[in-house]
C-alpha cells in the first residue's frame, strides 16, 4: 500500500472518532484542554492498536484463505463501510454527559475503533508493514479527533452524519480497489 492509500485509509477509519469528537465538542463534554487531549490520545491509541491486533490474529488462519484474500479484504471493508454509513443515520448520544471520565473515554475509544480491528484483518492479507500503518492511523486519528472536538465546540452536529458517510464510502472504494487488483 502506498503512503497516500494508507493515509486515506487512516482518514476513513478515523471518521467514527471524528464524529464522536464533534459530538463531545458540541455537548461541551470536553471543555478543558486536558479532556480534549485525553480523548484524542485515547482515540488515536486504540485506532492504532486495533488494526495491529486484527493483523496478528488473522495470521492464525491466513494460509488457508490466502487465495481469497482480495475478496475477503473487499467484503470486510464493504461491511465496515456499509456499517459506518448505516450508523450515520442513527441518533447517537455518545457524549451527552458533561463529565468525561477515563472509563467513558476508554469505552468511546474502543467503540470507535472496532472497525479498525476488521481493517487489520484485511491488512494482513495485503502483506504490509502493520506497525507503520498502525502508526499512521494513530497519528491521523489523534489529529482528526482533536480537530473534531474543536470544530464541535463551534458547529452543529450535522457534520457528524456527513463524516461517517464519507468514511464509510472511502472504505468501500478502497475495498473495491483491492478486489479489482486481486482479480
Amino acid at each position: 500500500m502506498s503512503f497516500y492509500l494508507v493515509f486515506i485509509t487512516a482518514l476513513a477509519l478515523s471518521m467514527d472518532a471524528f464524529a464522536v469528537s464533534i459530538s463531545c465538542g458540541v455537548s461541551n463534554s470536553a471543555k478543558k484542554t486536558s479532556d480534549k487531549f485525553k480523548l484524542a490520545i485515547a482515540f488515536g491509541f486504540f485506532q492504532g492498536l486495533m488494526p495491529t491486533l486484527g493483523y496478528f490474529m488473522s495470521s492464525l488462519f491466513r494460509k488457508s484463505v490466502d487465495q481469497y484474500s482480495g475478496i475477503i479484504a473487499f467484503v470486510i471493508l464493504l461491511l465496515i463501510g456499509a456499517h459506518m454509513i448505516k450508523e450515520s443515520f442513527k441518533i447517537k448520544e455518545e457524549c451527552d454527559v458533561i463529565q468525561l471520565t477515563i472509563k467513558k473515554i476508554l469505552l468511546l475509544a474502543i467503540a470507535t475503533s472496532i472497525d479498525a480491528f476488521a481493517a487489520g484483518i484485511s491488512f494482513s492479507m495485503l502483506d504490509i508493514n502493520i506497525f507503520w500503518v498502525a502508526f499512521q492511523i494513530m497519528i491521523v486519528t489523534f489529529a482528526v479527533s482533536y480537530l473534531g472536538i474543536l470544530f464541535g465546540c463551534k458547529i452543529k452536529t450535522f457534520f457528524r452524519k456527513g463524516a461517517e458517510i464519507l468514511g464509510g464510502s472511502i472504505l468501500i472504494l478502497i475495498g473495491l480497489k483491492i478486489l479489482i487488483e486481486s482479480l
